[in-house]
């Protein structure tokens, strides 16, 4: 029994030996000026109380990522909250104070405002699964660090995490203070906005981490920026889950409630309807559909696909200003 144990603690030191290696092997290399666009964060919260001998209590750090000129950063609603002021802090030690320009707590993406230029990484494609990727973050309060994997789902919604989410899933590891930090591909293109751990017992990383997509991203730092809010056009439909005895033939979003004098609702769409796609996005359930219309800022054309009596059509409206 001792010589068994011997030698398969031998084969598991020898399996995990290979697996580092591998990974080590397989990253990609991150180049000077994408480690120059991250960030840590470091918020201070009006709600972190004093501890018993009057010294106020350190508040979490963070990450963010520069995604717009002129020294914009994008980070997550939750690690900034309601802070009184925040700064950054640079891998060189330098910290210095940002401006909060606007938070959207639907999708948990905040944008700042640097009083210096830094370097806007290039955003990638979409990815795939199984693409290799790298999220960047202050693990821990820790400083920037590096982790590699590979994408293991996109456009992921319905998690729980957000009202709106478009989350691109990893298994790179992420910790507490990587959220607000840069996924990039093997290109050392921005992909994601790391947003949040999926775990049950406890905050570490279990290998299910998300990123809000670059799309989501892109659409909701433009709006903050331009206008300190995002803007969104109501569709005029409310959707909801479809039932089991209609999930054995596909999913989909069931059409619950139409307001009436809507854009949805002149185009005939009507309750009991089964949406199966908005634009070029399959829709599997009613998140999906409250994702991608979402994308679409207020007096765009959406284009739904939608099943009627078993029948397929398709029907577009302009969302509202």
């Amino acid at each position: 029994m001792a010589e068994f144990r011997k030698v398969n603690t031998l084969r598991w030191a020898a399996l995990v030996t290979a697996s580092v290696y591998l990974n080590t092997a397989c990253a990609p290399a991150i180049s000077p000026q994408v480690m120059d666009s991250v960030v840590s964060v470091l918020p201070d919260w009006p709600d972190r109380r004093a501890r018993g001998n009057g010294v106020r209590a350190k508040s979490p750090e963070g990450t963010a990522v520069a995604v717009l000129p002129g020294g914009y950063l994008a980070t997550n609603v939750h690690v900034i909250r309601n802070a009184e002021k925040v700064r950054i802090r640079f891998e060189d030690g330098r910290i210095i104070p940002v401006e909060v320009v606007g938070r959207d707590r639907p999708t948990d993406i905040a944008l700042m405002k640097a009083p210096i230029e830094l370097p806007v990484p290039e955003s990638g494609v979409a990815p795939g699964i199984g693409d290799k990727v790298c999220a960047i973050g202050n693990q821990f309060g820790l400083g920037l660090s590096v982790s590699c994997g590979v994408i293991s789902a996109v456009a992921r919604t319905g998690t729980g995490f957000n009202t709106i989410e478009d989350f691109i899933q990893t298994d790179a590891a992420v910790n507490p203070g990587g959220s607000g930090g840069a996924l990039i591909d093997d290109h050392s293109r921005l992909v994601g906005l790391v947003s949040a751990i999926f775990t049950k017992e406890s905050d570490a990383n279990v290998g299910v981490n998300f990123a809000s997509s670059m799309r989501l991203v892109r659409r909701v730092v433009t709006d903050l920026r331009d206008h300190g809010r995002v803007l969104r056009g109501n569709p005029g439909l409310t959707t909801g889950k479809l039932s089991a005895e209609r999930l054995q033939r596909g999913g989909g979003a069931v059409v619950i409630q139409i307001d009436r004098g809507s854009g949805a609702f002149k185009t005939g769409l009507q309750a009991g309807d089964i949406i199966t796609a908005v634009g070029e996005r399959r829709v599997r359930n009613s998140a999906d559909f409250t994702a991608e219309v979402h994308m679409y800022r207020p007096g765009e054309i959406v284009e739904i696909t939608f099943t009627h009596a078993e029948k397929q059509s398709k029907i577009s409206f302009q969302l509202p200003p």
